[in-house]
């Protein structure tokens, strides 16, 4: 099964994609929500890649509940059903995702500023790849 992974951002929207086997997650684009509609992009993307199923990060507080920006989530996710009926739409806990994205991204050497290109890239590749990790009937 073929999935996308979505950090969503009110500025920045990180997408990532699964390899056609649904094993493993990879960063695909940064939607720059000023720029481009990000819910028009989504569909663009969905039919490109073909993907059947769509795993949106949903943040919540240390203690697992749920805050303001999980509200905003809460509905993006929505308007992702409305305009993707067929798609299968899954939330995956995003704590931590952003802090183990910018450690990965020091680690193999790049600096602060050039990792905010694609910070979002990596959080959403963190999100799917939990979401693999943990539904292995999307891998086969």
């Amino acid at each position: 099964m073929k999935v996308i992974g979505i950090d969503y951002g009110e500025v920045r929207i990180g997408v990532s994609c699964s390899d056609d086997l649904g094993m493993f997650a990879h960063p695909l684009e940064t939607i720059h929500v000023k720029k481009i509609d990000p819910i028009k992009r989504i569909i663009e993307i969905a039919e490109e890649k073909k993907i059947q199923a769509v795993v949106i990060g949903m943040p919540r507080n240390l203690d697992g509940s749920y805050g303001s920006a999980a509200k905003k989530v809460e509905s993006f996710l929505k308007k992702i059903k409305t305009v993707l009926p067929e798609v299968q739409v899954f939330e995956q806990d995003e704590r931590f995702t952003t802090t183990v994205a910018q450690k990965k991204l020091q680690d193999t050497g790049h600096t602060v500023k050039s990792s905010r290109q694609i910070i979002d890239e990596v959080a959403a590749v963190e999100i799917l790849q939990s979401f693999l990790d943990q539904n292995g009937e999307y891998s086969t």
